[in-house]
């Protein structure tokens, strides 16, 4: 399947297609041509089989609904590292954090490569490509254990719950188990959630937390980083030597007995 963009350049400036419209690529400079048909989204694709960006993969309706809730100029932005090496961001904010909206399965190789490109990044994964994708995740669910007044939980099974090639990322996950990128406003009184694997652990459990995905989206327009990582770490770290001290304690949580209310002869009892 042909690798596809939403912008190209014409005469200079960003452009997406329409029919009958002539382009070139922004990364290689090499002509492009509109597809506008009505099987996808209309998009640009190189002609031939020519590819400036090997990790560049076809977009669905899903990857442009997720786009369309950041500014067009955050989209498709080119990317360059020390050595020269180029790459396309699906959304690169402007305050340096790069967004990857994944769809297709992803090798294990090329996942490390983008995250060290990258560097400040986080991925948005479609949790409904397959069909067992949400019903794991449900069941899944179940092993976690909520972190007292958060919406932080801990697992020592996420593979449990998620694919496991994404257990092992060293950037935060976004799971999309609600098919976010379709709805016009994720927000309202039962809002659409995003579930968030951190890359870290602490002492061998997985750390996930709950997000709206309004919540996500503002904070990726207002700062750097979506979730503040080493303060969740702290959160958790504490969690886990206070229930230690318990523990070790030898204190348990009881509710206290319920008091008896004192007998009381009733007046026929009296009279016999």
């Amino acid at each position: 399947m042909e690798k596809s963009m939403r912008f190209a350049l014409v005469n200079d400036i960003r452009c997406e297609a329409s029919p009958g419209m002539i382009a070139f690529c922004p990364g290689c400079s090499r002509p492009m041509t509109a597809r506008c048909g009505m099987q996808r989204v209309w998009h640009w694709a190189h002609r031939g089989n020519r590819n400036c960006d090997p990790w560049w993969e076809p977009e669905t309706p899903w990857h442009r609904g997720w786009k369309d809730k950041f500014p067009a100029g955050w989209q498709e932005v080119i990317q360059r590292d020390e050595a020269g090496e180029k790459h396309i961001a699906d959304v690169k904010t402007e305050y340096g954090l790069v967004i990857e909206f994944q769809h297709s399965h992803l090798p294990a190789q090329e996942m490390a490569a983008r995250e060290v490109f990258h560097r400040n990044m986080v991925w948005v994964v479609d949790g409904m490509r397959l069909k067992r994708d949400r019903s794991r995740f449900l069941q899944g669910r179940r092993l976690f254990r909520l972190i007292p007044r958060t919406s932080i939980f801990i697992t020592p099974s996420p593979e449990a719950c998620f694919p496991i090639a994404w257990a092992k990322c060293t950037a935060p996950v976004f799971f999309d188990f609600e098919g976010v990128a379709a709805t016009s406003e994720p927000s309202g009184p039962n809002p659409s959630m995003l579930w968030c694997l951190l890359p870290e652990r602490v002492e061998g459990h997985a750390i996930v937390a709950a997000l709206p995905a309004s919540a996500f989206i503002n904070a990726a327009r207002k700062r750097a980083e979506i979730f503040p990582g080493q303060a969740i770490l702290g959160i958790v770290a504490t969690r886990f030597r206070y229930e230690r001290a318990l523990e070790a304690s030898g204190w348990a949580y009881a509710p206290p007995p319920r008091r008896r209310r004192p007998f009381r002869r009733s007046r026929r009892m009296r009279d016999t």
